[in-house]
This record gives C-alpha cells, sequence and structure tokens, in this order.
C-alpha cells in the first residue's frame, strides 16, 4: 500500500532545515579546516585551489547530476534535491554574516559538525531528497553497470579525503575522518528502510529509489 506524500509545505519546510543543519555543520567544517566527502568534499577541496566561494561551487558541480535524477530516479526527488542543494550554497555563505567562530576544539567540531551533517542528511532522505553529486552518480553507475553505490561512494570519499592531504595537516584529516563516522552513524542508527519508506514513491519504485540511500548506508563503515 501507498504510504501517503508529505505535502509541499511540508516538504519546503523540511528541506531548509535540513540545509541549515548541514550549512552550518559546514561552516564549522570550514572554520577549522576540516574536510568531508562527496559533493561537498570536492567542493571544499576547490575552494583551495580556484577563487570561488564554497556555497557557488557546490551549486555548480551538482549541475550535471540533475539530469541523471530526472531520468533515472523520479521528478519529485530530483526538484527536491535541488532545493536542498540550493538552500544549502545559499546559507553556507549567509550564515558568516550572523555567526563569527573565532575559537573551537576541532574534535568537538568534527563531532558537532558531523551530527549535524547526518540529520540533515537524514531529513533530506525522508523528503525524498538528498545532497545530490556523488551520490546519484553512485546510483546510475549501480543501475547502469551493476557497480555497488556504497562502494563506489566509500571509494570516492576516501580519495577525497586522502586528496586533501595535500592541503590539509594529517592531524585535520584524522579529525575530518572522526566527523564522517559522526555523519555515518547518525545515517545507520536512524535511516532504516525497513521502518521509514521514503513518501510518494509506488510499488513499483520503492525499491529503486530507496536504493541509494540504502546502498549509502551499507558503506557507514567507512
Amino acid at each position: 500500500m501507498q504510504k501517503p506524500k508529505h505535502s509541499v509545505v511540508e516538504d519546503l519546510f523540511a528541506l531548509v532545515s535540513a540545509g541549515l543543519f548541514v550549512a552550518f555543520g559546514l561552516y564549522l567544517f570550514q572554520s577549522q579546516d576540516l574536510m568531508v566527502g562527496g559533493a561537498a568534499g570536492l567542493a571544499l577541496l576547490g575552494t583551495y585551489a580556484l577563487p570561488i566561494n564554497f556555497g557557488l561551487l557546490f551549486f555548480i558541480i551538482n549541475v550535471p547530476f540533475y539530469a541523471l535524477a530526472w531520468t533515472h530516479i523520479s521528478k519529485r526527488f530530483t526538484i527536491n534535491t535541488f532545493i536542498s542543494v540550493t538552500t544549502v550554497s545559499l546559507l553556507t555563505d549567509i550564515i558568516p554574516q550572523f555567526v563569527q567562530i573565532n575559537n573551537a576544539n576541532p574534535i568537538f567540531t568534527a563531532i558537532f559538525g558531523g551530527i549535524l551533517l547526518g540529520v540533515g542528511m537524514l531529513i533530506m532522505f525522508r523528503h525524498s531528497s538528498s545532497m545530490g553529486g556523488l551520490g546519484i552518480l553512485a546510483f546510475y553507475l549501480q543501475q547502469r553497470f551493476s557497480i555497488r553505490a556504497g562502494t563506489f561512494q566509500l571509494s570516492i570519499d576516501t580519495i577525497i579525503l586522502l586528496s586533501s592531504l595535500l592541503v590539509l595537516n594529517w592531524k585535520l584529516v584524522l579529525m575530518s575522518v572522526l566527523a564522517a563516522f559522526c555523519l555515518n552513524m547518525v545515517l545507520s542508527l536512524n535511516h532504516r528502510p525497513e521502518r521509514y519508506i521514503l513518501p510518494g514513491i509506488t510499488s513499483e519504485d520503492e525499491q529503486e529509489e530507496a536504493s541509494p540511500m540504502d546502498d549509502r548506508d551499507s558503506a557507514t563503515s567507512r
């Protein structure tokens, strides 16, 4: 039986709230030069090489992946992901105007920032959305070439973290690994597809659209 959809207002409020959680977590990471995986990690790395701020770069990186989401996942998922990515892109540039962090313990920042990102992404998942980018590509590769999405995402995130050694102190990279662990613990303990099916998916599409989220959970030991 198809579960009831969230209303448009519910989705918008949830996705903006999720975007705030993620954006503030990323702001904490930036304040201590910590790294994260996925498209956000690519954008953070890019800020060291390009004269572009994180928000704009994160938005640009995600643009090519919307076509994959539109054709291989669902239109609703694509629209909601666009809202999530746009919200995060805007808020990461706006938050520093309201919050200034002059001193923060890197370990606390890694733990709290990772939890914030995990909670934000959890809200996105439950409203048929995501952080876009490499997660969408991972799902496409799994559907088209039978490459496990979790394995692909784990590999890419590992490459991003190792690449960050070129611009970051190894201690900061270790703190980034701690942050990734906290993020994934939030997802693995709270996002259980058997308990909560993504809303608005027909029985025929349930397995297909839940797949990228399930496979991300399978990679939570990354």
